[in-house]
């Protein structure tokens, strides 16, 4: 079965990385923030617009290996219609199931970001897949000091 769900797993994230969800730029009024991973050279430009405390949009775009822009495909996807605190709070679950720490899955829905669980496994890919995580949390930071 393990084996199975690992490869379920494999084809959400290459549909994601082959066919990625809100890539593209936002209008003059969003946050755009500009992350990169040295180690790989992934980078990621993310664009967010927050009006009211709530993430009304979001778009990335960059470069990257398959699990840093599936990543982004997937958070942009999941913070939409967010609160800041919510979005924030989300990143920290995915920061403990990245670790392999314990994670709470039910305060939120994490559906196609848990396809990611399986990296894991794999330290050195950890910082791919949370890099625009990382991004999302420095916009919404940067959006509270304005």
């Amino acid at each position: 079965m393990s084996s199975n769900l690992d490869q379920l797993y494999r084809q959400v994230i290459m549909d994601h990385y082959k066919n990625p969800r809100n890539k593209g730029q936002l209008a003059d009024d969003a946050v755009t923030i500009n992350m990169n991973n040295p180690t790989c050279g992934d980078r990621i430009q993310l664009h967010l617009k927050v009006d009211d405390g709530k993430i009304s949009d979001a778009k990335f775009d960059g470069e990257g290996c398959s699990i840093s822009l599936a990543s982004a495909s997937m958070m942009t996807q999941t913070v939409k219609g967010l609160s800041v605190e919510d979005a924030v709070k989300l990143a920290h679950v995915f920061y403990n199931m990245m670790l392999g720490k314990d994670y709470d899955d039910t305060s939120f829905d994490l559906g196609d970001i848990e396809a990611l669980q399986g990296v894991s496994k794999f330290p050195a890919r950890i910082k791919c897949a949370t890099l625009a995580w990382k991004a999302m949390e420095k916009g919404v930071g940067h959006q509270e000091e304005e």
